[in-house]
């Protein structure tokens, strides 16, 4: 079980580990990092695609768009595809990561950053709770 609250530490620490890893395109990580809007949220890769989440644990939430390369592979710079945030959801190409970065940025939800320190089912309680002015475990 986590704490309530911003994921700060556990965010910088996920985004330093990925600036240090070559499982997505360094390029494209250094570009999402330099966004401090992206920076906020909690990075994680999948099929060498950057994705965005808005807590720290999984199952991450899918409510960002996503970044990957358009030939696959880590070592692969460009161009990008950026989708989603549901799979479905075709955004389009970018010919370079600041671009595809550009384009996520472009579409984030304003309940976004900084990522909330649980699990989304946590998320979604602490966002009810905030909008309704209770605390939680608290009965109207």
């Amino acid at each position: 079980m986590t704490t309530n609250g911003s994921g700060t530490d556990t965010v910088e620490a996920a985004w330093q580990e990925l600036l240090d890893s070559d499982r997505v395109s360094a390029e494209l990580v250094v570009a999402a990092y330099a966004e401090p809007r992206l920076r906020q949220l909690f990075p994680w890769i999948g099929m060498w695609e950057l994705h965005f989440s808005r807590c720290t644990e999984q199952r991450w939430t899918w409510d960002v768009p996503y970044i990957g390369p358009a030939a696959a592979g880590p070592d692969h710079a460009g161009p990008y595809y950026v989708e989603g945030p549901s799979r479905t959801q075709k955004i389009g190409r970018a010919g370079t990561a600041r671009e595809a970065v550009a384009m996520v940025v472009e579409r984030l939800p304003s309940n976004r950053g900084p990522a909330f320190n649980g699990t989304p089912e946590e998320l979604a309680t602490h966002e009810l709770m905030s909008v309704s002015g209770l605390a939680p475990g608290q009965a109207r």
